[in-house]
Formats: structure tokens, sequence, C-alpha cells
């Protein structure tokens, strides 16, 4: 398994199977801001319009490659890089759509996705990071493993991709950033 980010001239040959990732993992009742019934059409507009962020080096993102498909990917938003950065924010970062397939899930690639996140952030020169989850969720369990504190939940914070309101689970992690 090979693991990869993807350049702003790599990001558009990937798209159609981030996007067929991310019909998998809303149909896997995966919470990720996203409805029943989503479509491959609705997933590959959705990853086209963070093409911006990517080019601007604003979003990171890595996708794990296994014999040519794609079976996970994970994003970090550089919060004071690109066009609307915060320059309060340039300490801090979001991790964002974690997702492994549902055929490559139990082998710990969301684990590897993750610390390579938090690796990235750390040599960005970042020294927070931040991500929600739905409470109760394997990725919660997934976080709270992997170090990350737990700062609060909020009832009925988003909806599942079947509609039903869940409780939010919010993390935050300290770095000790590159250099520092």
């Amino acid at each position: 398994m090979t693991i990869t980010r993807l350049s702003s001239d790599d990001f558009h040959e990937y798209v159609p199977e981030l996007a067929a990732l991310l019909v998998d993992s809303v149909d896997g009742g995966h919470s990720l801001g996203f409805l029943a019934p989503f479509d491959v059409d609705a997933a590959r507009s959705w990853w086209q319009s963070r093409y911006d962020a990517v080019a601007a080096d604003a979003l990171l993102v890595w996708v794990a490659c296994e014999s040519g498909q794609v079976v996970g990917t994970v994003s970090l938003v550089l919060n004071g890089v690109g066009p609307g950065g915060k320059a309060n924010g340039r300490h801090r970062g979001d991790i964002v759509k974690l997702m492994v397939h549902r055929d490559a899930r139990g082998q710990g690639l969301g684990r590897r996705l993750l610390a390579i996140a938090e690796d990235a952030a750390a040599e960005a020169g970042l020294t927070l990071l931040m991500l929600d989850t739905e409470t109760g969720s394997v990725a919660e369990s997934l976080y709270d493993k992997a170090g990350w504190a737990c700062y609060g939940v909020v009832p009925d914070y988003a909806a599942d991709p079947a509609g039903v309101l869940q409780p939010c689970t919010f993390f935050y992690k300290q770095l000790a950033a590159a250099g520092r």
C-alpha cells in the first residue's frame, strides 16, 4: 500500500476515485456531512470544489492506494493559508474527511493516514489540530487511542446519512512543531 500527498496537478486525476470512496463511506453510514442517497456525481462535484484550496496549499490531501485503487484518504486544512486564511489561526489546522473503504477497514489504515497528516502538520509548523466526529463512532475510538483529547460533545449536532440528528464529539491535539 502506498500513501501519497496529491499535488494540484494530480488532484483532478484522483477525483473520480475520491468520489467513489466518499459514496462508499456515506453508504456505509458514516457521517461526513452528506445525506443518503448520495451519488457519485454529487461526490465528484464536492471534491472538484476543493481544487482551489488544494492549489493554494490550504488543503493537503493524501490518498492510500492498494493494487491501483484508492482505499483511503485524509485531508488537512491549514487555517492560516490561502484565500480566507486566518492570520490568528496560522498555528492550527483541521483534520477532515478521514475515510477508509469498507473493504480495507480493520487493518490500521486509518491510524496510518491520521499519523501522516499529524506529521505533516508538525512539519508545517502547526502546534494545534482539531477535528470532530460522530459520538460513538469507530472514528471516535481511533482518535481517542491516537492521543487526541475530547473537549466536548454537542447533542444533535449533525444529521447522519439517514437524516437522524446525532451528537458530535470535538477533539484537539497539541503538536510539537518541527524546528521549534
